[in-house]
């Protein structure tokens, strides 16, 4: 920093020291040399007198560039702010750059694991947050052999405590995984610069910089050995691991024990340390082509098709649409047990699915009155056509009974359409085509006719009920969110314990109907 400083200075930049620690180091004294130093603040602490940067007379002075080191340590009692990051808060809050230098064993996030490596709790930590939002990053970085050196000639530490260190935080090993989770910490900081450059000029090609694996799952018994099979990919291979599932329209109608299953297995990824996601889009192998090139996936994760013969060559299958389109990305497919197994699997699945959580969704998806009312309607659509036979043509007919088929997909879902559009072809059959009250065609077009009437008919049932599910996702969706902001809300209010959990027990009663008791537990 302060040969950066320098080199700042020789530009003319307006730059200063506001505290440096040099640990009684003279080569680090020496580059003070030339710089303005800011008088360090004196505080009377318990019959001491402790230096402290002044952040007052920084801002008084307020250059461009100010020199602050040690970003982790705690201040002294007394002081504005208890940590020092606070007090460079203030200073870029003021329009103040700033030059710092942290350890990577004081990032908060690293400490207990630190800890279990060094067998040394670090107490003086800072948010991931402050890390993350830095302008810009230098790692420093030494051979362990190398820093040791510098150890023993007294260029970190004066002698006394330099012998003291080597013995226990500074031990080759421990150095050594420092080093490493430093170089990660750095990587993982490039990688994200990297998502982000790409995102800000529209690249979709996949880069082959960083191991990223995506795992896709779907409403079945293979998605749990997906995931386990990720996890040890990822763990081979040091990689980020996703997992995704992606909601089409016809997932959207899945019973409530597959949909409860689908939130087990992304519960268990998390717990792997996956970092789940799930998307709502009409075609699966879109939705996991274009989230694969967002996040820079190297390789992808699934089973194999499940469609076999003619099946898979008319209604292809999501496998050869990644195959076919996602290039510069490596598909890894992973073989289904034996019939015996997978019985055992859909059982043990069945088994360990969520209860009860989608009963509203399952009432819903089960309403009888829809086939009802596909009945009905057919009926008034007959009677409308038998009144308009004389005085319209028979393509004008066919619309009446289409309209019946968007009325029904639009208000009762996919299954009582489709029953709509089949009594609409047959009822059109029997009274409005020659012979009458027959369902034989004595003319070949209106076998054409007939077909592409249920054609149509079946397209825009689909269409519809696609449409409509969608719709009351999107609305479930706002709703939660519109909850979840109202409750966060009060919460962030609340002043006590008994106020949060009022503030819980009120929105749980609203969103679940469920009774208001609730019990408070205190340890004194």
């Amino acid at each position: 920093m302060l040969l950066a400083a320098k080199e700042k200075r020789a530009e003319n930049i307006d730059i200063i020291i506001g505290l440096v620690e040099t640990h009684g180091r003279k080569e680090t004294a020496a580059l003070l040399q030339g710089l303005e130093v800011l008088p360090p603040k004196q505080i009377d602490y318990r019959g001491a007198v402790l230096t402290e940067f002044d952040i007052d007379a920084a801002l008084k002075r307020k250059p461009s560039i100010i020199v602050v080191d040690e970003l982790a340590h705690t201040n002294a009692p007394g002081s504005r702010h208890p940590k020092r990051w606070q007090d460079i808060d203030e200073l870029l809050e003021a329009g103040i750059d700033v030059y710092t230098a942290l350890n990577v064993q004081h990032l908060e996030s690293l400490n207990d694991d630190i800890g279990q490596i060094a067998g040394i709790r670090v107490w003086e930590t800072i948010p991931d947050t402050v890390f993350e939002e830095a302008n810009e990053v230098e790692l420093v970085d030494l051979p362990p052999d190398e820093l040791l050196d510098r150890l023993k000639d007294g260029k970190v530490y004066i002698a006394e405590q330099a012998e003291e260190a080597a013995k226990h935080f500074f031990r080759k090993g421990n150095l050594i995984a420092l080093r490493e989770l430093a170089l990660r910490q750095t990587a993982y900081r490039v990688d994200a610069q990297m998502l982000d450059y790409r995102e800000n000029h529209f690249i979709r090609d996949v880069w082959q910089v960083n191991e990223r694996i995506l795992v896709c799952i779907g409403p079945n018994p293979l998605s749990e050995r997906l995931v386990r099979a990720g996890k040890r990919f990822a763990t081979s291979l040091r990689a980020e691991w996703l997992v995704l599932y992606v909601e089409t329209p016809e997932l959207q109608r899945l019973p409530a024990e597959k949909r409860d299953g689908i939130l087990r297995i992304l519960r268990l990824a998390e717990q792997l340390g996956a970092e789940t996601a799930t998307l709502s889009a009409p075609k699966m192998s879109s939705a996991i082509i274009r989230y694969a090139y967002e996040r820079n996936v190297t390789k992808i994760v699934m089973g194999k098709p499940s469609r076999r013969g003619w099946r898979r060559m008319l209604l292809g299958s999501i496998v050869d649409d990644l195959i076919s389109q996602a290039h510069n990305i490596n598909i890894y497919l992973l073989g289904t047990p034996r019939a015996d197994s997978t019985k055992a699997e859909l059982s043990l699945y069945r088994r360990n699915s969520l209860p009860g959580l989608s009963k509203r969704n399952a009432s819903l998806s089960k309403n009888r009155y829809g086939y009802l009312w596909a009945i009905v309607i057919t009926l008034v659509n007959t009677g409308l056509g038998y009144l308009m036979l004389d005085r319209f043509a028979l393509a004008n007919l066919m619309m009446v009974f289409l309209l019946g088929v968007v009325f029904i997909a639009t208000r009762f879902g996919h299954g009582p359409s489709i029953l709509a559009s089949c009594l609409g072809v047959l009822m059109f059959d029997l009274l409005f085509v020659p012979p009458y009250f027959s369902f034989t065609v004595a003319d070949s077009q209106y076998l054409f006719t007939l077909l592409a009437m249920l054609t149509v008919a079946m397209v825009i049932s689909h269409l519809m009920a696609n449409v409509r599910s969608q719709a009351k996702v999107a609305g479930h969706r706002e709703r939660r969110a519109t909850v979840l902001y109202a409750m966060s809300k009060e919460l962030t209010a609340s002043q006590s314990e008994d106020e949060i959990v009022r503030t819980a027990v009120k929105h749980f009663y609203t969103e679940f109907g469920s009774k208001k008791r609730y019990f408070i537990y205190r340890c004194e």
